[in-house]
């Protein structure tokens, strides 16, 4: 077989076509570029033949005169190598007038409708690098995705934070409310679960000493599917040594602000017809005041079943108080949030690693912060004091017993670490898939993931 051809050293599509836009019309530069990509559209007319050429950053018009290129074998879907020169149609169209093209790789099997790109979802999301070849905003949706990622370490890199990698596959699940998917480690004979949060691995480093740490990296938990659920998912979690809830909001609002001017040049997005702004300061409510603001606030068990029965909501498969009052938040006021908005002081039922506030003990320094109708991430003043985070424990396993298999199982291996000293600690997750959604105005999780779960077909 020969070998695989080369092109290397070539210019991408979307300076060339800015170079190209400052000609006049019918004009041609001197200077010499080479393009490669592929071949997405094929007009012939006579002896000059147009293709139009596209890359990663874009789309440029090939201008090909037969007397110059000879006769083009090229197929629509073709990977070419072309060089040339910058110039504009005398319709004013950027274009590469080019010198020779040679063909780098041949496609065997037809592409979709080239002019409608591929419109079936499911085959979208089933073969997305058809997707992605097809239709232009897929691939603005994939590098605004990795834009988003890349700002965010820079920023973070930039406040002195230390980036880290933690287990993927942990002997105890634990840092949320959440199923696990098991695996059995054959060489160790033991059951292990793929992570549902990277929480207790990081605070261990913060004991460690390493003060200020982050981890952008996949989580799993083993729950139904929604438009803003899916069961794997990038998470970034951030722990800082010295600070509390108040000091992790600030940076929130800095953080996803900044990304979004870096990223999209505004902090104004559209999402679902709604427009909205992250430019900080944003707005700020108590979890019971939100709560109560739809009538919903009750700590007594069977009174807040009835108002969410009265409304018709389904409370069958919610045993505790703790899940009620999750239930009501979410089916209520999580909706309602269209502008960034900060929720905190929860209560200490739903916060088992959240620090109590000095003035209630039934409060806990926690917040969730959302937009667009919908939570983009949680954070707490930690808890530092092993004893106490070892009664959260039982008061979980309690919830456990009274039927909530998502509360949380307990770790004593975290409690021992937490028994060599902690310092006040600031903690955050942010849910990258979700902020991507809102940033570019996708209203699925699964059109920012590049391949979401699908269910198997014959």
């Amino acid at each position: 077989m020969a070998a695989p051809k080369r092109f290397p050293d070539r210019d991408e599509i979307a300076g060339v076509r800015a170079e190209a836009e400052l000609l006049e019309n019918g004009a041609s530069s001197e200077t010499k570029r080479r393009l490669a990509g592929r071949v997405m559209a094929r007009r012939d007319m006579g002896k000059l033949v147009f293709l139009d050429l596209v890359d990663r950053s874009g789309r440029i018009q090939l201008l090909c005169p037969v007397e110059r290129t000879g006769e083009l074998d090229v197929h629509l879907g073709d990977i070419v190598g072309v060089t040339g020169s910058p110039a504009k149609s005398r319709r004013g169209e950027p274009s590469l007038q080019v010198d020779s093209l040679e063909v780098l790789a041949r496609i065997h099997t037809p592409l979709p409708d080239t002019f409608h790109g591929l419109t079936d979802v499911e085959q979208r999301y089933r073969k997305r690098y058809l997707d992605l070849l097809m239709n232009e905003d897929s691939r603005e949706v994939a590098l605004i995705r990795s834009r988003i990622v890349a700002t965010i370490r820079r920023i973070l890199d930039d406040w002195g934070f230390v980036e880290v990698e933690t287990p993927i596959l942990q002997p105890r699940y634990g840092g949320a409310f959440a199923e696990p998917f098991v695996t059995h480690w054959n060489s160790l004979d033991a059951d292990y679960y793929l992570r549902i949060a990277t929480e207790l691995y990081l605070k261990r480093l913060i004991v460690g000493g390493l003060e200020k740490v982050y981890e952008i990296g996949k989580d799993f938990r083993n729950e139904g599917v929604t438009f803003k659920h899916t069961n794997e998912f990038t998470m970034l979690e951030w722990y800082e040594a010295y600070a509390d809830y108040n000091d992790t909001m600030a940076r929130i609002e800095q953080l996803v602000s900044r990304t979004a001017q870096e990223v999209l040049g505004t902090t104004k997005v559209s999402f679902k017809g709604e427009e909205i702004d992250f430019a900080a300061p944003w707005r700020r409510v108590k979890f019971v005041d939100a709560l109560a603001e739809q009538g919903l606030w009750s700590r007594d068990e069977q009174e807040l079943r009835k108002l969410l029965e009265a409304r018709s909501v389904d409370v069958s498969q919610d045993p505790t108080w703790s899940k009620l009052i999750d239930h009501a938040h979410s089916a209520f006021v999580e909706p309602s949030l269209v502008q960034p908005t900060i929720l905190y002081d929860y209560p200490i039922e739903l916060s088992p690693f959240a620090r109590t506030t000095d003035d209630d003990p039934t409060i806990v320094e926690r917040f969730e912060y959302f937009a667009g109708g919908i939570e983009l991430g949680n954070a707490f003043s930690e808890i530092n004091d092993s004893e106490e985070q070892a009664e959260r424990f039982s008061l979980q396993q309690a919830e456990r017993e009274a039927g909530d298999v998502e509360a949380e199982a307990g770790d004593p291996d975290y409690v021992e670490a937490l028994s060599y000293g902690m310092p006040p600690t600031g903690g955050i997750g942010l849910g990258i898939d979700r902020l991507a959604m809102l940033f570019t105005g996708r209203e699925t999780i699964r059109d920012v993931v590049l391949f979401p779960p699908l269910r198997q077909r014959d």
